[in-house]
């Protein structure tokens, strides 16, 4: 007991700022070791200095059941493990995000979701990366070798993120009015069909609207030639479609309510709607757009504690409960990591963990012409 009290008086000290972290954990060790003092009592004290440095960490997300996900399984767990409390935002863009962060200080966003490597690209370009420490991770040894491959290529074999699970953004359609055998024989080129004029939706986000316009004209998203048809597929989509919808909740809302019939959609967001029992089924045609979201660590970030949040995140128990509770395939490797019985039966699951059959977008092309092609998307949205 006299013990306890001195390592908390050290404690003390410490929090007052009267001696540095370094020293302190070094002193607490060696009181520990010799007092005999280990298990429960050194890592509440532990955990304690930890919290008394860093008391929160944010992550920013997509919200909605994904974020409901990541706080049930993943942050509320890492906090009762940890002390240090996880402050989730949302966001409905990632061009939204990037200018929050762009106004923010260094050090006021930490972790976010970042959807794909051209995501990832931008922030390094614009110097908001950081190298983590690798051997601060173990669980990355889990992930999947072609979800983290694309990354490195952009760090010059660092990371600044973790993989955490990839999707498609699809077409979604209402069951009791489009029938499979249509779907299927239409592709992408019925979110174009006036028979359904008004019952269409679309995600208003430049990105989408041009890699199905590729898919609509029969060009590959990833080398698009014949830019005045892509353009012109956007529009004749702009004049059919009810309403573009801004975000996951929204897109939900629009199918189980009945207010659309079709629409392209995120395919966890949609194996939601089905758990759900709303008669909605979902097509990947061919070239659909493929994805895979990561972990951010943005400079200023705490990293020893971020680490363990990404590590935490990436523990098999975590990361399984995670993917089942938001319905994307997480970014194990399926032949490392038995990932149960639901796993294997999302859409865009790839058993063989190479992700071969999935079509991606090529960061450097996609970045390229973002500045020149969301601005012509907001022209289109507003009827030019």
């Amino acid at each position: 007991m006299d013990t306890t009290k001195r390592l908390e008086r050290l404690l003390d000290r410490y929090r007052n700022g009267d001696i540095e972290r370094r020293t302190f954990l070094g002193l607490l060790g060696a009181a520990g070791a010799t007092a005999g003092l280990v298990g429960g009592p050194m890592m509440m004290l532990t955990r304690q200095a930890r919290a008394a440095e860093v008391e929160s960490v944010r992550f920013d997300g997509w919200g909605g059941v994904v974020s409901e996900a990541f706080r049930k399984f993943a942050f509320d767990p890492y906090t009762a493990a940890t002390g240090i409390e996880v402050i989730d935002g949302t966001f409905a863009s990632s061009d939204e995000y990037l200018t929050r962060v762009k106004a923010g200080r260094e050090g006021e966003f930490n972790v976010f979701l970042a959807s794909g490597v051209f995501d990832y690209a931008r922030y390094v370009d614009l110097g908001y990366d950081v190298v983590l420490n690798e051997e601060n991770i173990p669980n990355l040894a889990l992930v999947m070798p072609a979800m983290m491959t694309p990354y490195r290529a952009v760090t010059d074999g660092k990371l600044s993120a973790a993989p955490y699970d990839y999707g498609t953004t699809g077409l979604a359609y209402n069951t009791e009015q489009i029938s499979r055998e249509e779907m299927e024989e239409k592709g992408a080129r019925i979110l174009l069909d006036p028979a359904y004029k008004d019952k269409i939706g679309g995600f208003s986000d430049w990105r989408t609207r041009m890699w199905y316009a590729a898919l609509q004209t029969g060009q590959d998203p990833n080398n698009i030639e014949d830019l005045e048809a892509a353009w012109d597929a956007v529009r004749q989509h702009r004049d059919l479609v009810l309403k573009y919808w801004n975000s996951g909740a929204e897109l939900m809302s629009l199918l189980a309510e009945g207010e659309i019939w079709v629409t392209e959609g995120w395919s966890g967001r949609i194996a939601s709607l089905q758990q759900e029992g709303h008669p909605i089924g979902y097509h990947d045609p061919p070239g659909s757009f493929a994805w895979q979201e990561c972990l951010m660590v943005l400079k200023g970030s705490p990293l020893p504690e971020v680490e363990e949040l990404l590590n935490y995140m990436l523990e098999p128990e975590v990361a399984i409960a995670v993917s089942e509770g938001q319905n994307y395939p997480p970014s194990l490797d399926p032949q490392k990591v038995d990932l149960g019985d639901k796993i294997p039966n999302m859409p865009a699951f790839d058993p063989t963990g190479k992700l071969e059959n999935l079509t991606f977008a090529e960061p450097a092309y996609w970045n390229g012409n973002q500045q020149e092609w969301s601005a012509e998307f907001s022209r289109v949205q507003r009827g030019f």
